[in-house]
C-alpha cells in the first residue's frame, strides 16, 4: 500500500479463498478495537463496514508515519474508556489477547517512526493469530495484500461496478470531488447490497447507524465527512 498525506483512500481485504474472517460479534469488536490502536492515530475515518469475509474503511491520511512513543500515547489515551471506539455500549473481547511478537531484528524503537501500512499489516497479523487460536487452525486468514485505493486521485475510470477476487469495487468516471461520495455510499451500504440485511441500520458493524444518528459512534471523523461534504443517497 502507497499512501499520501492528505488524501483519501479505500482500504479494503478479504478473507483467503474468501474465507469468513469473522465468527462472532466477539470477533466483530476485537477487530475494532485493533482498528482503533492501529489505525486511528494515523487517519481519520470516514466510512467503515465489516462484513463475515472482508472489510472496507475509507480514511483521510493525516500522518504517514509516527513515532512508536506518540502512537503507542494516542492508542493508549484513546482507550481510556471501557467503550469500544464505535459504541456507546461497553462490551468486552473473548478473544484470546496475542502480542505482537516482534523480533530483535523487527524491533524499532520509540526514535524510529512506524508508517501506516506497518502498522496495518501488524494489526492483520494480530488479529490472525487470534483467531488461530480460537478456531484451531493455522495459516493466513487475509489475502495477502490489502489494497488502498486512492479516492481524489481519480483518472480516467468507466463507470461500472465489478468484480474482482469476490469483492464488489467502484470504477466511475465522475470529476474527483464526487468520486469519495460514491464510495462513502457503497461502504455504508453494502450490507443490504450482500443481502446480509434488509435495511442498512439492522447491521451493527458499520458506520452507517453512526452517520444517520440511531448511535453515536466514536470511531468515525463527523468534521471530515462535513468537510468533504459526503452524504448518503
Amino acid at each position: 500500500m502507497i499512501f499520501e498525506q492528505g488524501h483519501l483512500y479505500h482500504i479494503f481485504n478479504q478473507g483467503n479463498n474468501r474465507q469468513r474472517i469473522f465468527f462472532s460479534r466477539e470477533n466483530y469488536l476485537f477487530f475494532l478495537d485493533k482498528v482503533k490502536k492501529h489505525v486511528l492515530p494515523y487517519a481519520d475515518i470516514l466510512a467503515w463496514c465489516l462484513m463475515p469475509n472482508h472489510f472496507h474503511f475509507m480514511v483521510y491520511i493525516n500522518h504517514l508515519d509516527l513515532p512508536l512513543v506518540d502512537r503507542s500515547l494516542k492508542a493508549h489515551s484513546s482507550s481510556a474508556t471501557s467503550s469500544p471506539a464505535w459504541t456507546n455500549t461497553s462490551s468486552k473481547s473473548h478473544l484470546p489477547q496475542v502480542t505482537q511478537g516482534l523480533t530483535s531484528s523487527q524491533t524499532l524503537s520509540s526514535e524510529k517512526k512506524q508508517p501506516l501500512n506497518y502498522s496495518i499489516g501488524v494489526m492483520l497479523r494480530s488479529y490472525t493469530r487470534a483467531i488461530n487460536l480460537q478456531e484451531n487452525r493455522s495459516g493466513t486468514l487475509f489475502r495477502q495484500q490489502t489494497k488502498a485505493n486512492c479516492l481524489t486521485r481519480v483518472d480516467k475510470i468507466s463507470k461500472v461496478w465489478y468484480q474482482s477476487q469476490g469483492v464488489t469495487q467502484i470504477n466511475i468516471d465522475y470529476p474527483d470531488h464526487q468520486y469519495p461520495n460514491i464510495c462513502f455510499n457503497y461502504i455504508n451500504l453494502n450490507p443490504v447490497k450482500d443481502k446480509l440485511v434488509k435495511r442498512c441500520e439492522d447491521w451493527e458493524f458499520s458506520s452507517y447507524p453512526d452517520i444517520i444518528g440511531l448511535r453515536k459512534g466514536k470511531l468515525i471523523s463527523r468534521e471530515r465527512i462535513a468537510a468533504f461534504g459526503l452524504k448518503l443517497i
